[in-house]
């Protein structure tokens, strides 16, 4: 898997994690910029130890059923 894969999962994986956290913030009661802020805080170093975690087990051929990751499961 080539480096724009990565770079696309990362992307989605920190995305995903902004919604979900800056929506998780908000029904706690923050106000929304607070809560954007604490997205933008975490989402990347969530994003980054999740692809991190993926590229260390896909180097040593470690395959994620859920993450369909691999080309034999496309």
């Amino acid at each position: 898997m080539g480096w724009a894969f990565w770079v696309r999962r990362f992307m989605g994986v920190g995305l995903g994690t902004l919604v979900i956290l800056t929506l998780a913030q908000c029904i706690k009661g923050h106000d929304l910029a607070e809560s954007l802020m604490h997205g933008v805080i975490w989402a990347p170093i969530t994003a980054a130890v999740f692809v991190g975690g993926r590229i260390y087990q896909s180097r040593r051929g470690m395959h994620c059923a859920i993450c369909r990751d691999t080309p034999e499961t496309r």
